[in-house]
This record gives structure tokens, sequence and C-alpha cells, in this order.
């Protein structure tokens, strides 16, 4: 905010000739950003939108998604060095069968719970390290499983400036219907959750 107000923020113009002119380094310098805010849990939505506009639909959704998987991969790792032991520790013998049930379906389950965003993405990476979720499963199920939600804000992000567009309306579309599915999924899993305990 300091810098925005002492340096004011730069013209659309100004940015996309800075983009072109850094070639190669733009979009690495991109991903690693969006990977380092996603290990230090900050909300990508803004991120996300400024990929399409900044490169567009095709190229944006593809280094969101890479941006995306190397962050959510590194949170991973270090839930799992850090978080793991003790979770084992205080949970003992009894996260045996839960462990179990993750080696044989990890794939399955971290795929509907990117596809079907129920738990926050950020907060979902930390929990799998903890969990005996193999590192191939989530790694694989989480580039996958992204895909639908990084296309539709880098899609919104893209159209920002045509509102009305049909892209535009497609593009809120998906982000409502992103937005609404997990928290109804969540709903309805509630209460046979709750009778199945």
């Amino acid at each position: 905010m300091l810098l925005v107000l002492l340096l004011g923020v730069p013209s659309p113009t100004d940015i996309r000739t800075a983009i072109d002119g850094a070639g190669l380094a733009a979009p690495l310098v991109f991903v690693a950003l969006y990977a380092l805010l996603t290990v230090f849990l900050v909300p990508a939505a803004p991120a996300s939108l400024a990929a399409g506009a900044l490169f567009g639909v095709a190229a944006g959704t593809a280094l969101v998604a890479v941006g995306a998987t190397l962050g959510a991969t590194g949170a991973f790792l270090v839930a799992r060095r850090l978080g793991r032991p003790e979770v084992e520790r205080i949970v003992g013998r009894r996260s045996v069968r839960v462990d179990r049930w993750l080696e044989r379906n990890g794939f399955l389950v971290m795929l509907y719970a990117r596809l079907v965003p129920i738990v926050p993405f950020n907060v979902l990476n930390y929990v799998a390290g903890a969990s005996a979720l193999s590192v191939r499963d989530y790694v694989l199920a989480t580039s996958v499983g992204i895909l639908p939600g990084a296309f539709a804000y880098v899609a919104l992000g893209g159209s920002l400036d045509e509102p009305g567009s049909p892209q535009f309306l497609i593009a809120v579309g998906l982000v409502l219907v992103l937005a609404v599915a997990g928290p109804l999924v969540g709903r309805r899993l509630g209460p046979a959750g709750d009778s199945d305990s």
C-alpha cells in the first residue's frame, strides 16, 4: 500500500509493456511469486485474475496451474516435515485406518477435494501434508483438480476490461459455480458425516 501511495499505480499499458520487455523472465517470476504466496497462505484469487490480464487466458491458466501446484507441493512438504510426526504422536494408532484409506484412495480423495473446494485451497495443502497421503497422489490430483478454478479466475481477469462480453459472463458464471458448490456440498455431507460418527 505504501509503494502504491508513493509511486502510484502503473497503467495497464505500462504493465503490459514491462511484461513484454521482460521476455521469459516475466512468466518465471510470476510462477515463483504465485508459489510463494501459496506457501505463505496468501489468497491466490487476485494473482489468478492478474494472470489473465497480463498473460491472456491460455498462458495465464498454464502459469497459474504451475505456480499453484508448485506452491501447494511446497506447503504439503513443509507440513509433512513439521506436522506429520506431531499428528502421529497425538493421534497414535487411531490414525492407522485413515492412513490406510488415504493410501488406497488418496488420488480420488484429493481430486474431489480440489474440484469441490469445501476446504480452502491453502489450508488443504497443510492438512494433506500432515496426513499419510502420498506425494505422488497429492501432486497429480492437485495439478488436475485445480484446472477448472484456475481457468475460471484467469478468464475473469482476462476479460475485466470487457464487462458484458461472453467471455466475461461465462467466467463470472464459472467463479460463482465454484464459490457456491463447495459450501453446498459441505452442507450435504455435514449431516451424513455427523450421523456416521
